[in-house]
């Protein structure tokens, strides 16, 4: 177990990889492929099921032509398992995916997903923690119709945009 300053600076770099998955999720319920491109190393790879297996520039590309599709996108973050050792760390993200999505007949249907991401980050020159490595472990999908109830919000009218005024929640940046 380390101690003193080693400790600390395990500490510093947890939080900073959590705020990675965090940022991630954000990214991709705002629909902001800005921010997702500034989360990964420049030769990270990303496995998602059958959905998207290569290179995360291509899977950003990938997500911003489903990004005028989705309805709705929440990313729910539960358990954030991390090792660190230097400049690299391992993790395993548990979540809950929800979309609304079409069905491909003029309706919607609730995509629920509960899923594990699992990580290989790295330390780049900058000082910033950045995904290497992605692969998304599908445990249980689920899908059913969906009636709304209301105009979902489009993602680049969140009011977080216009409440939150630190550089962390403005579209594309990266704190």
């Amino acid at each position: 177990m380390a101690t003193g300053q080693d400790a600390i600076d395990i500490l510093v770099a947890k939080d900073a990889i959590r705020e990675l998955g965090l940022l991630y999720s954000r990214g991709v319920d705002r629909k902001d492929g800005a921010l997702l491109r500034t989360l990964y190393t420049a030769d990270a790879t990303d496995t998602h099921g059958d959905s998207y297996d290569g290179g995360a520039e291509g899977y950003v590309d990938f997500l911003e032509r489903a990004f005028p599709h989705m309805r709705y996108s929440g990313h729910h973050i539960c358990n954030h398992l991390i090792s660190v050792d230097g400049d690299v760390g391992e993790g395993e993200i548990y979540a809950i995916a929800y979309h609304v999505i079409p069905d491909g007949k003029g309706g919607w249907i609730e995509d629920t997903m509960c899923c594990r991401y699992i990580d290989h980050y790295r330390r780049e020159a900058d000082g910033r923690w950045r995904f290497a490595k992605r692969v998304v472990s599908y445990d249980m999908r689920t899908q059913r119709p969906h009636v709304p109830h209301a105009d979902a919000i489009e993602a680049a009218a969140d009011p977080s945009y216009a409440t939150l005024v630190s550089r962390l929640f403005r579209p594309g940046a990266r704190a």
